[in-house]
């Protein structure tokens, strides 16, 4: 039997998909090994965010080729809807799928024979107005459940409409049902992604009307059986209302973990950067989490070095997050993307200046996750035993409690089973 072999870049969005394409494998009588085994089949699934991402491919395609000089390569992913060509020109790359056709892969492999240079099929973005629902089981100890996908938001730095299309959703019945089969495989904590899950309840081929909103699908969500945790993924700070919060607050199974995007700490970048609010409003979505759940998790994404952003600009970002009660950063720095509006700004940063405001601001997330980790000490938290041969636990949170075996008795009486939630008060151990 053939053995195929899978490489995730980029996002939770698509460890969903990717884990889809590999149950189509599976349908197919190919066994699924891991990625540094040596395999018939090496699918890349591809990511382009940022330029390290473009990079990195390069660099997973000579590993695979590594443990197998003769082995078939598939790209698939934004990356490979964006620049196909680029792809496929990429030594031991034998085919490149485009948004449309990736999730009928095994269609387009009548053999195995290595190309002389990458075959590409890719359709126009307008095209991929439809939906495909995924979610991940077994490659990690929580599932991505994906419940939307693309974007009509214009960001002036982002590719990702034009490489996922317009926002579309699932419907509430599928991602149930997508639930329920996730549940009965024993798996306890599901993660939501998509790319702009707040927009959800667009219907598929342009329709703009909202047939559910965010909230109804996290009601519905919160009464599924066999689940013990549900977590959101990312959020715009636009779209994530009052309501939502307040159920949040009080649900059984939705944990208080927020990751909200911000960008920039400067209304005048935002404004370049066409973001659907100002930091006056961020200001108030982080008030409202604290009012309802005071122990919440709240994580940031800030971009640093956009075109335009001046010392002032960028120390302005860095002292209203230093005030703000957040809990981490996810700092990126600014790259140029092809085909964006930011790439023909004036007001290019330098990549050393770039480079010194990112590392300003790991600093301070560190400071920000250190004094969040403290707050915590004392307060009982559900901790969630993930397996047997691993030593670390983590809270509802990701706050990893304990770091190795021999520290566990600290914390427990004995060993839990796996797959178990237990009570247990948070204090200082080797992790802290």
């Amino acid at each position: 039997m053939k053995k195929v072999a899978f490489y995730t870049l980029g996002c939770k969005l698509n460890f969903a998909e990717t884990s889809t394409i590999a149950r189509s494998f599976e349908e197919d009588g190919y066994i699924r090994v891991d990625f540094d085994d040596p395999a018939d089949i090496y699918v890349i699934n591809t990511c382009s965010v940022t330029e390290n991402a473009d990079k990195q491919f390069k660099q997973i395609v000579r590993k695979a080729l590594k443990t197998n000089p003769k082995a078939f390569l598939a790209a698939v992913g934004c990356y490979a809807q964006l620049k196909p060509e680029e792809l496929a020109s990429v030594d031991g790359v034998d085919l490149v799928l485009g948004a449309k056709e990736k999730f009928n892969i095994t269609q387009y492999i009548d053999d195995l024979t290595k190309n002389n240079e990458g075959i590409v099929h890719s359709c126009e973005i307008s095209e991929t107005d439809f939906y495909v629902g995924s979610y991940s089981i077994g490659d990690r100890t929580r599932a991505f459940l994906k419940v939307q996908d693309g974007c009509d938001y214009k960001c002036t730095y982002c590719t990702i409409p034009m490489a996922r299309g317009i926002s579309r959703s699932d419907t509430i019945e599928n991602i149930l049902n997508n639930a329920k089969k996730i549940s009965d495989k024993g798996i306890k904590e599901i993660v939501l992604t998509g790319v702009n899950i707040g927009d959800y309840g667009k219907g598929e081929f342009g329709n703009k009307k909202h047939e559910h909103t965010f909230l109804e699908l996290v009601q519905a969500l919160d009464k599924v059986e066999g689940i013990e945790r549900l977590r959101i993924s990312s959020i715009e700070p636009n779209l994530i209302k009052d309501e939502t919060i307040d159920f949040i607050a009080q649900s059984k199974s939705f944990v208080p973990h927020f990751h909200i995007p911000l960008q920039s700490g400067s209304n005048d970048i935002l404004k370049k950067m066409k973001r659907r609010y100002l930091r006056e409003l961020y200001v108030s979505r982080v008030a409202k989490i604290r009012e309802v759940m005071p122990d919440a998790c709240i994580g940031v994404d800030v971009i640093v070095g956009f075109p335009g952003e001046t010392d002032e600009h960028f120390l302005e970002t860095y002292h209203f997050l230093n005030e703000l009660d957040i809990s981490y950063l996810h700092v990126f720095t600014y790259s140029e993307r092809d085909n964006t509006e930011a790439v023909l700004m004036d007001g290019v940063v330098p990549d050393a200046v770039r480079a010194k405001r990112s590392k300003m601001l790991r600093g301070l997330s560190a400071k920000k996750r250190n004094a969040f980790y403290e707050s915590q000490l004392g307060k009982e938290k559900t901790v969630h035993f993930r397996e047997r041969q691993q030593a670390g636990i983590h809270s509802r949170v990701y706050r990893e409690l304990c770091k190795s075996k021999s520290s566990l008795g600290s914390c427990f009486s004995e060993y839990p089973p796996q797959s178990k939630t237990y009570q247990n008060r948070c204090r200082r151990n080797g992790a802290l």
